[in-house]
């Protein structure tokens, strides 16, 4: 029996769900960083094998907001949870369960008994092996605790690799009989153009000081094969923008005479370019819109 469906994985910022996603699927489909609230939608990793089709739901980290932004994104974590088969909870081994952890499996425990519930214990490698018990004990506890019913609970090391098999064969065999919803051989449906603009935002968040990673922005406001060229050695033509929030941000992406974009442009042109395979040119310019993360028609604008 063929069997498919969606899981979406959720937890607080900087759980580990992204880089998992991506292990799950083999390539990346999703940006990761170090940085807190870098997913700020939802990003489908396609896993499709001969008995079932997995389509995983990477969701932006659930917290405390403090901009309309946050808001936004909170809700659009909570409107998948009613339109998928699986939620699975990471939370991360190096870090103990806190009340934000809490707080998120009381409300993934009032769904009841659908969708099914699963927590993953993620970054396993981060930890020690009586760490790693003890988390897993904490996770257990949770079902007394909160309420919750887990139907696994699985350790998982995205970066060693471990368990992902496990976790990819919990998933799926959590799903429904079904058909398959996208081709073989397909990871994802995120369009060219937004991945280009979130590889780029994920070079930028590397670069840039700690204050700034929430202040940043990308758009694409042209893309297209350069026309004159021969067929054998086409150029891929960007024109994007990296959006900050004030004045005084603007210099720190600049750097000193430039440099910094410099950097930012061409290690994001070197990442297009192995991704749509043709060779790029990327023409990178900084600008401001004034406080977009509280702003709701800004926010509309740049399609949160």
């Amino acid at each position: 029996m063929f069997h498919s469906g969606f899981a979406c994985f959720v937890g607080r910022p900087n759980a580990g769900k992204s880089t998992l996603t991506n292990a799950l699927v083999g390539q990346k489909v999703a940006i990761a960083s170090d940085k807190p609230q870098t997913t700020r939608h939802i990003v489908k990793g396609i896993v499709t094998s001969d008995d079932g089709q997995l389509v995983i739901l990477d969701t932006p980290g659930v917290h405390k907001p403090r901009t309309v932004l946050g808001e936004r994104l909170n809700q659009l974590v909570y409107d998948t949870w009613n339109e998928v088969d699986v939620v699975a909870v990471c939370l991360p081994c190096n870090q103990h369960i806190g009340p934000g952890d809490r707080h998120l499996v009381g409300q993934v425990a009032a769904l009841g008994s659908h969708p099914t519930l699963i927590a993953l214990a993620t970054k396993v490698d981060a930890a020690s092996d009586t760490r790693a018990r003890q988390h897993l004990m904490a996770i257990q506890a949770l079902e007394e605790e909160l309420g919750v019913n887990w139907t696994d609970i699985v350790p998982v090391s995205a970066v060693t690799g471990e368990n992902v098999d496990v976790v990819r064969d919990v998933l799926m065999e959590s799903l429904p009989e079904g058909p398959a919803y996208y081709p073989d051989g397909e990871i994802t449906d995120e369009p060219t153009e937004t991945l280009i603009a979130e590889l780029i935002r994920e070079v930028a968040l590397t670069t840039v000081r700690e204050e700034l990673p929430h202040s940043i922005a990308v758009t694409i406001e042209e893309m297209g094969l350069r026309e004159g060229r021969p067929d054998d050695k086409p150029l891929l033509d960007i024109f994007a923008n990296l959006i900050v929030e004030r004045d005084s941000q603007k210099p720190i992406i600049l750097g000193r005479k430039a440099e910094r974009l410099k950097l930012i442009g061409t290690q994001a042109r070197h990442r297009i370019s192995a991704l749509v395979g043709t060779p790029v040119h990327l023409d990178l310019k900084v600008k401001v819109l004034r406080e977009w993360q509280r702003d709701p028609k800004a926010l509309n604008r740049l399609g949160f």
